[in-house]
């Protein structure tokens, strides 16, 4: 059985990971080759995502089963409710991570990780959720288009 849990420091190694294990694929599926994995990259990625975390009061929540990490959702209060002279938005929550495990996938954790973490978010008032997605990640892109979420902004780029 899979239980969701909040990030706890024990679990740092299993979420580095993670991390990589999520970077490995972000590097496998870069047409444009850009996309690297360094020797730094575990533990300075880790800690940038710790510090986004807790400087926009973020959590981390993990998947665990029999008694190992198996996914991660971590997400960050993206703002506070705004309107300027071009734009109004209700308060946001930001997914910036989002990983299963190889041997875990569709099975349904990554969905219980998502609305895991969207609870959250309505639970400290916000009406949004943003989230980004490497433009050649089509799992990922469908897997989002089937839980709801829409395109709202999408980058193009040339090489030149």
């Amino acid at each position: 059985m899979v239980e969701i849990i909040a990030y706890e420091k024990k679990y740092e190694e299993e979420v580095k990971d993670l991390l990589v294990e999520l970077q490995e694929y972000i590097v496998s599926i870069d047409k444009d080759h850009y996309n690297i994995l360094t020797d730094k990259y575990r533990d300075r990625y880790f800690q940038k995502a710790m510090q986004e975390v807790k400087k926009y009061h973020g959590k981390i929540f993990l998947a665990k089963e029999s008694g190992k990490i198996i996914g991660l959702v971590a997400g960050v209060i993206n703002n506070e409710e705004e309107t300027v002279f071009d734009f109004q938005s209700p308060k946001r929550g930001r997914v910036t991570e989002l990983v299963v495990t190889r041997e875990s996938r569709n099975k349904g954790i990554g969905k219980k990780l998502l609305h895991y973490m969207e609870d959250y978010f309505k639970s400290v008032g916000c009406k949004a959720v943003l989230l980004g997605v490497f433009g050649y990640n089509e799992h990922a892109k469908n897997f989002y288009h089937n839980e709801g979420y829409k395109d709202r902004y999408i980058d193009v780029m040339k090489k030149i």
